[in-house]
């Protein structure tokens, strides 16, 4: 009676064991297919067609952005991931998305060129030859700064430079009489060449001669 019991109880673990072994197996077979959470495993990833495969890499390229703190490239790529098949990715990608602009929100906005700003750019334009980018730096300058001698002396050249002969003059006349040191260096300025042939310019610039003349 001891004997049989004995393997009575032994036939009676033996299912539990198979349980178990059952369990890892499953587990490792859930393992193997990728479907547990988490990023899809490599064998997911070919097995998904090319927008999704495109997605995942948008995805994972947007979170290294994140880690860089590039947030406005960051967005950018999510939005892309957004519009994937993948619902899964999708629902992450919006989860960042938020987070992200959150963060934008809070980034304060770059100051406003100064005066100074605009005129710098504007020269810089000039030397170019892009009037139509200087005047509008010069423009905005000027806005700025409407008594800055330098910067209406900027635009009489500009306005030289362009064949604009009588608003050159005016303004030309105007710096001259915010600082007379003008008048000597737009003597040598190459920029007022166009000017050279006008009586005005030369009246302008050699007013002693006048007083001598007379």
């Amino acid at each position: 009676m001891f004997r049989v019991a004995e393997e009575s109880n032994r036939t009676m673990k033996r299912p539990t064991t198979k349980a178990r072994s059952s369990k890892k197996s499953a587990s490792k077979s859930l393992e193997s297919k990728g479907l547990r959470k988490g990023t899809p495993s490599a064998a997911q990833v070919h097995a998904l067609d090319p927008l999704a495969q495109q997605q995942l890499k948008s995805y994972d390229e947007a979170l290294t952005l994140i880690q860089e703190q590039k947030f406005q490239r960051a967005k950018q790529v999510l939005e892309k991931v957004m519009g994937g098949p993948t619902k899964e990715l999708k629902d992450r990608a919006g989860v960042h998305l938020r987070a992200v602009e959150q963060r934008l929100s809070k980034v304060p906005a770059p100051p406003s060129k100064t005066a100074e700003d605009h005129y710098t750019q504007g020269v810089a334009m000039m030397n170019l030859g892009r009037w139509d980018e200087a005047r509008e730096h010069l423009d905005r300058a000027l806005k700025a700064a409407p008594k800055a001698d330098h910067i209406v002396y900027a635009m009489a050249a500009l306005d030289c430079l362009t064949g604009e002969a009588e608003t050159a003059m005016q303004r030309l006349k105007l710096a001259i009489q915010l600082r007379p040191e003008n008048r000597y260096h737009a003597r040598n300025d190459e920029d007022f060449a166009f000017l050279q042939e006008d009586p005005r310019f030369t009246e302008l610039l050699y007013p002693e001669r006048d007083s001598s003349s007379g």
